[in-house]
């Protein structure tokens, strides 16, 4: 029910950005092909780079209703560019204009969205009109005149012309507004390098947020688990040498041996203990199953997953140390994820290298529904693989099943 709600919710936005897009669509290309044409016809004077420079700079700033109106009724949220440099004289600001990727990328899509948005206007409403009047025109020829009515053939074929058109429609509607997402997507976002940028300052940031909180945990483990338990052994391995100084047993020499051989196996099994927390620690550092590649470890960890796993691995080569890492760590949380939330009792995860592409893939066939929220577990993971060039991609509609793919470079 969420589901059909759902659907329907978007088929209502793309109705409705494609009735109000049209008048911004026809705006826009005006403010465009005048901008040009201005530019173009006083390019010889003193006037023309200025006015160019100027129109540019309202490019960019019609961007912002673009991308809220796409974000709104499309669901296609473009990240908004960097503003420009402030100051300077006159020459400075028309030579930033001028030179302003952003700019003249929001004119280019000024251009573009005028004969979209009437092609986008023109499949959601006057061609199903048109075509619901082929279909109820046989009706209305039957309520004519029998000297009035058109001949049978004309009357069948205007029916099987409109039943082609309603039937193409849905179709047709769907690739235009995946063409406006498109030129949305484009050429209303951040050039080229501000985004590879922005992408590399949040890859850095969630990189130095996961290595703060792994340190914090690896301190908090060492503080409340081995250190406790070392201190144990030390209080343990006291008493025992109390017991060994006492003089005060059923021994010959005065020593009670059944008190010492109880201490001594505690100080044992507290060693042991210990020993098993700092192979888990270092585990959580460098998974000693890597030491033989992703080809082994992933076998064996979800030979460990609570749930039967199906594993395919393909790796032609072995990947940089650290994408194995985090494939290896991804595979991991995805595992636990899909033990803790998704209610399935099977799963699959397939490995592959192709095209110096490392691709990761766990599918499970429980409830779905997952998402990539802001904040949540999936989208702090797509933040770290972002940190060596990977991408996270989640396919989970109510129901199920669930496909979690990360694709990472095989080589940095």
């Amino acid at each position: 029910m969420e589901g059909a709600s759902r659907v329907v919710g978007a088929r209502a936005g793309g109705f409705v950005f494609a009735v109000l897009g049209l008048p911004v669509a026809l705006l826009g290309g005006v403010y465009a092909l005048a901008v040009l044409y201005a530019g173009t016809l006083l390019s010889l004077t003193v006037l023309g780079l200025p006015l160019v420079a100027a129109g540019l700079y309202g490019a960019r700033a019609l961007g912002g209703p673009q991308r809220w109106l796409v974000a709104r009724l499309l669901g296609e949220v473009v990240e908004p560019p960097a503003p420009l440099p402030g100051g300077g004289g006159v020459l400075a600001r028309v030579r930033t204009g001028l030179t302003d990727p952003v700019g003249w990328r929001g004119l280019l899509h000024l251009g573009l969205r005028l004969p979209v948005g009437v092609l986008t206007f023109a499949v959601a409403v006057p061609l199903p009109l048109g075509g619901a009047w082929l279909v109820a025109f046989p009706l209305v020829a039957l309520a004519l005149p029998a000297g009035e009515r058109p001949q049978w053939w004309l009357t069948g074929a205007g029916l099987l012309l409109g039943l082609g058109v309603l039937a193409v429609l849905p179709a047709a509607f769907r690739v235009t507004l995946r063409l406006n997402r498109y030129l949305a997507r484009q050429l209303l976002g951040p050039a080229g390098t501000q985004h590879r940028v922005r992408q590399l300052e949040r890859a850095r940031s969630a990189l130095l947020a996961g290595a703060a909180d792994d340190l914090r945990r690896l301190e908090r483990d060492l503080h409340d688990g081995t250190q406790a338990e070392l201190v144990a052994i030390a209080i343990t391995l006291s008493l025992a040498e109390d017991a060994l100084g006492s003089g005060a047993g059923a021994g010959r020499d005065g020593v009670d041996p059944e008190r010492l051989r109880a201490l001594l196996g505690r100080a044992r099994r507290q060693t042991d203990s210990a020993v098993t927390g700092l192979r888990r620690l270092t585990r959580g550092i460098h998974p000693v199953a890597l030491d033989q590649g992703l080809a082994a470890a992933l076998p064996a960890l979800t030979a460990a997953a609570p749930v039967p796993v199906t594993t395919t691995v393909e790796l032609p080569e072995r990947p940089d140390p650290a994408v194995e890492r985090a494939v290896y760590f991804c595979a991991a949380e995805l595992l636990t994820n899909l033990a803790k939330h998704s209610g399935a009792d099977r799963a699959e995860v397939l490995l592959r290298s192709r095209a110096g592409k490392v691709r990761l893939s766990v599918r499970d066939n429980g409830r779905g529904g997952a998402q990539a929220l802001a904040g949540g577990g999936l989208a702090g993971l797509g933040e770290r693989l972002a940190a060596v060039d990977g991408t996270l991609r989640v396919d989970s509609p109510r129901g199920g099943p669930t496909t979690v793919t990360a694709e990472l470079p095989a080589t940095l």
